[in-house]
């Protein structure tokens, strides 16, 4: 039977420091976070995420992209379990948005080897380069694809920052060789478990402060343009008119009250728009907008954007107008693995912290993770259910109650 972790094994103290101090390295906006990948404050983190581990007496070592790796042997040998999460923020951010994870990861970890000793099986603590795309807005995921690999041959040149920089050249800048990319891929990952913030209402409205996921939602960005005739906005009649902003606002309405009507999980955003010529006296010649739709659920992911393509297919035509799309980015939806979310679930259930299971609404570098290994997550609520923001906050209770769950599931699959 699994021995309790109790709160004086988990140093709320020790976790507050921890985050601040982390916090500290691109602090911005009071309680923000500006780190973004290969910039001097992403290495000054990644070399303190590393001291800590060498302190925790774990081995460290930086692998092709920078993702940094502490390791803990075990006496049995095999795959390792992994827990970690990344480095990098929104600019700006909030300071707990995969700091946490990292955090969580290596505190659990150096609980278990204080009071259990040296593991079964390996465990290592991960702390993954990039996962937001603040710097690069194409490289998402960039720790995590070169772990799994993902990273195609031409991206790290063909990758670019706002100033026109490839993400070749940063790599070369910090140390890093961009042809030894491959030599990230690992193949003898038994698991990985990351913990996160909600970053959603869902726990706080649910009265928890921690929650098992499920399945990590399927995410698709789509641009939509509609073509119409561009006319005068007081002598052209509405009947004759094909105002590409009227189709707009109709297809507006219809897909952001379908998935409403669908209830949760299912979401859909329209986040962007642009008119041409966007004059206040000119009936606009075509009108462009993002659709972001997801759902965790396969089957339901499909249903949505083929309900959504037949919506606005129907009202182009209706309106006489010409439809076109183009899917910029696709991640479909990803189930955690069965047996990390009972060893989560049980883990919860020792140690007496009620929770609930739900599904995430944000991607997670646990999505690309689940191509050479299984994996789960543990949410920790998230106040007002605020992220990528500098106010994002998660309190220390919550926080301790996350990691002992993270520490419990450890336990059980390395122990």
């Amino acid at each position: 039977m699994l021995p309790r972790l109790d709160a004086p094994d988990i140093n709320s103290s020790e976790i507050e420091h921890m985050i601040l101090r982390l916090g500290a390295i691109g602090a911005h906006s009071g309680t923000g976070v500006w780190r973004r990948v290969y910039d001097p404050e992403w290495v000054a983190a990644q070399r303190l995420v590393a001291d800590w581990m060498g302190e925790a007496g774990l081995s460290v070592r930086q692998d092709a992209v920078g993702n940094l790796w502490g390791r803990v042997e075990g006496t049995e040998g095999g795959k390792a379990i992994v827990s970690g999460s990344h480095i990098d923020s929104q600019c700006p951010g909030g300071r707990y948005d995969g700091a946490l994870g990292v955090i969580a990861a290596l505190v659990a970890i150096r609980a278990l080897l204080t009071a259990y000793g040296p593991p079964r099986r390996p465990i290592e603590v991960l702390s993954l380069c990039e996962e937001e795309g603040s710097r690069f807005p194409t490289a998402g995921f960039w720790g995590s694809r070169a772990i799994t690999g993902r990273i195609g041959e031409t991206d790290a040149k063909g990758v670019l920052d706002d100033k026109g920089e490839s993400i070749a050249a940063a790599m070369k800048s910090v140390g890093l060789d961009p042809d030894l990319i491959p030599n990230a891929r690992r193949s003898d990952l038994a698991a990985f478990l990351e913990l996160h913030i909600e970053q959603g209402p869902v726990l706080e409205d649910a009265g928890r402060s921690v929650a098992v996921v499920s399945a990590i939602t399927g995410i698709r960005h789509t641009k939509i343009t509609l073509a119409g005739e561009q006319n005068h906005a007081g002598a052209f009649p509405m009947d004759l008119r094909r105002d590409p902003m009227a189709g707009f606002a109709e297809m507006a309405g219809r897909l952001i009250d379908h998935a409403h009507r669908l209830g949760r999980p299912a979401v859909t955003t329209i986040g962007r728009i642009e008119v041409w010529p966007n004059a206040p006296a000119i009936i606009p010649r075509d009108v462009s907008f993002t659709l972001d739709a997801r759902h965790p659920s396969s089957a339901a992911y499909a249903t949505l954007h083929l309900t959504h393509s037949r919506m606005m297919a129907e009202i182009a035509e209706r309106r006489g107008l010409v439809l076109t799309s183009e899917v910029q980015f696709d991640l479909p939806p990803t189930p955690c693995d069965p047996t990390i979310i009972a060893a989560l679930t049980q883990s919860a259930q020792a140690l007496g912290i009620p929770h609930i299971e739900m599904a995430s609404g944000a991607g997670h570098d646990s999505q690309q993770m689940a191509a050479v290994c299984p994996v789960g997550m543990v949410f920790v609520r998230s106040k007002d259910g605020r992220s990528h923001t500098p106010e994002e906050f998660s309190s220390l209770p919550d926080i301790v109650d996350g990691i002992r769950v993270l520490a419990g599931a450890l336990y059980r699959l390395a122990y």
